[in-house]
This record gives structure tokens, C-alpha cells and sequence, in this order.
């Protein structure tokens, strides 16, 4: 069972719904997909969650990148522009300070390293995020995730991952009403 899943199960309190969707690994299911989910929930928040076969630790990504697109996704499609959305920001950064989110969880003796990086690596999953952040004015987040057992089980993952979503929703309650500049200068 993946971490989302997982998390699922364990839930976020009730004062949080949550939803949990798959999103194929396809720029153009991606691109009709998501602005469906978008629309259907209304979310206050949508935390994207990928695995890499890098990560050692839960990273949480700070920001999606418009251009760069060049691998082939699994129907060995890519985008002829090269890019997420022709005429956009080269970068979008979420809301969320992901160096607060990584200092709360890390102090709080989980047991899951987790970590910040600013480079999603230009395939589904940066795409995915660039795409909602767009659609949801930077309120979303993404978070890459080791492999199952590299080291972590899929209950480890997902009470790193139930922590991380606390923690950017109690950040975003605390920044309400202040203006946030989402696109990089």
C-alpha cells in the first residue's frame, strides 16, 4: 500500500477532509486532470506526493518550473513546447515556506528526515506541480518520497507526511490575509 494511501488511513483530524487521488504519469492527462480536481474540491490545499528514486529523505519541494520538459512520459508523449504552460511564470513558488515546514517537522522527533529542495527534476512530477500551482495561486506543495524499505515503510511515510500537511496548513492559517508574491522576479 502506497503512503497515500496510508495516510488515508490515518487521517489529518476531523477537522480536515481530505482527498486522495492518483495522477498518472502523463503530461496530458495531467493538464485535463487537474484543473478538474481543482474545480471539483475547492481545496484549500493540494499536496502532490511522488517518489524518487534519489530521495533518502521526505523532500518537500519548494517550486515548479515552466520549461525543460523533455523525457518521454509513460504513453512516450512529451510536450512539443518544452514546456508546462506556454506564456507562464519560468517558475512558481507555493505559499508555503517549506524551510519552516522542514524545521517544525525535524524538531518534532518523527524519526523521518525530511528536507527542502528548490529543483522537482523537470518530469511528471515537477510538471504536475507547476500545473497546480498555476491553477491554485501557489497553494500547493509537493513532496518527493524515497522508495518503499530506502529506508522507510509506507507507515513511516505516511505519519511524515500527515505531519508535513499539519504543519502547511497551520502555516497557511497563520499567513492568512497577507499578500504573497508566487512568481520568482
Amino acid at each position: 500500500m502506497s503512503s497515500s494511501q496510508e495516510l488515508k488511513k490515518l487521517g489529518l483530524g476531523d477537522e480536515v477532509n481530505l482527498c486522495v487521488a492518483e495522477v498518472p504519469v502523463e503530461y496530458q492527462t495531467v493538464q485535463s486532470l487537474l484543473p478538474s480536481l481543482w474545480k471539483q474540491h475547492l481545496p484549500q490545499l493540494v499536496v502532490h506526493v511522488g517518489v524518487s528514486g534519489m530521495a533518502t529523505t521526505v523532500t518537500l519541494e519548494q517550486c515548479g518550473h515552466n520549461q525543460g520538459y523533455m523525457r518521454l512520459d509513460n504513453c512516450r508523449f512529451c510536450p512539443e513546447s518544452r514546456c508546462c504552460m506556454e506564456g507562464g511564470p519560468d517558475c512558481i513558488r507555493s505559499v508555503i515556506d517549506m524551510d519552516t515546514v522542514c524545521k517544525r517537522v525535524n524538531s518534532s522527533g518523527l524519526g523521518v528526515s525530511v528536507s527542502v529542495s528548490k529543483d522537482a527534476g523537470r518530469y511528471l512530477c515537477d510538471y504536475t506541480y507547476y500545473t497546480s500551482l498555476f491553477l491554485g495561486d501557489g497553494r500547493s506543495a509537493f513532496v518527493h518520497v524515497p522508495p518503499l524499505g530506502k529506508p522507510y515503510s509506507a507507515e513511516d511515510l505516511a505519519r511524515a507526511l500527515r505531519a508535513v500537511v499539519l504543519e502547511m496548513l497551520e502555516l497557511m492559517e497563520q499567513n492568512k490575509g497577507k499578500k504573497h508574491c508566487l512568481h520568482d522576479q
